[in-house]
């Protein structure tokens, strides 16, 4: 992953809780393998539709040859690490509908956070940090 203040949408950017950052080593077969995950925010596109999204983001990197760095959640994140699935909503807003849990309590907490998300797109929401991407330079 790694950190960029350009926000494109295409690049499939998220913010991320830094409190959340969780990572597990494995050393075999003469590399390096990392899983884990966090709690993030991002916004999708669809049919011309802008959504605000919440939930969890897997991330791992198998067959790394060089120790990685784990010393804190941006060094984690700076790892050369994947999540090609992108992440797992807990919670979407598109400014009229709400998808997510059944929970009203549930519904409330991430709609306090989904409804200014959207209404500042595209700003980084408080307590988040971004953005982050899989994307490399130049990639498309």
């Amino acid at each position: 992953m790694r950190r960029t203040d350009r926000f494109l949408i295409s690049r499939k950017p998220f913010a991320i809780d830094l409190t959340t950052v969780t990572i597990e080593t494995t050393h075999q077969h003469d590399a390096y393998w990392l899983s884990g995950n966090c709690q993030a925010v991002w916004f999708r596109r669809k049919n011309g539709t802008t959504y605000a999204c919440l939930g969890s983001l897997n991330l791992w990197a198998h067959w790394l040859r060089e120790e990685p760095d784990v010393s804190s959640p941006e060094a984690i994140l700076s790892n050369n690490l994947d999540s090609r699935y992108g992440g797992d909503p807990h919670g979407r807003w598109d400014g009229e509908r709400y998808w997510g849990s059944q929970k009203p309590f549930e519904q409330a907490l991430h709609l306090t956070l989904l409804e200014p998300m959207l209404a500042n797109y595209p700003a980084i929401p408080e307590g988040h940090d971004g953005w982050w991407t899989f994307h490399t330079e130049g990639a498309r």
